[in-house]
């Protein structure tokens, strides 16, 4: 059997981050190409970028969540593309804005079947 440390793969990384102003959703999802906004089902604007892969959640609020990198350095590249894209609206953003880690999903093959129920409830019911 292989080490299961071996296998472990990052799947997902959720990051935040803002922008300290309040910006204008509707504006911005006509200035920015490729972006895509609809109130009427979820209350920010959604930009992905393709190299890395990612999805900028941007809020009216000037709050900024970034999800779908598989890396924290791709959370990085991904957010000073999306900086650059608003500085280039004119919409000023800080040279070195703080970017926070939020979540880290990851996957392994640990060789064997797990009884979930029985984690659950070993680990505490509470805590699952």
């Amino acid at each position: 059997m292989t080490n299961p440390a071996d296998s472990i793969e990052i799947q997902n990384v959720v990051a935040s981050t803002g922008i300290g102003q309040e910006l204008d959703l509707e504006a911005l999802a006509e200035d920015l190409p490729g972006a895509d906004f609809n109130p009427d089902n979820f209350p920010g604007l959604v930009y992905r970028t393709q190299e890395p892969k990612a999805a900028a959640l941007i809020f009216r609020s000037g709050k900024i969540v970034c999800t779908g990198a598989k890396s924290i350095d791709d959370v990085h590249e991904a957010l000073g593309i999306i900086f650059e894209k608003l500085r280039g609206l004119q919409i000023p953003v800080e040279d070195d804005p703080e970017i926070t880690v939020q979540n880290i999903v990851s996957s392994a093959d640990l060789g064997h079947n797990l009884n979930l129920n029985a984690l659950a409830i070993g680990l505490g019911l509470e805590d699952v």
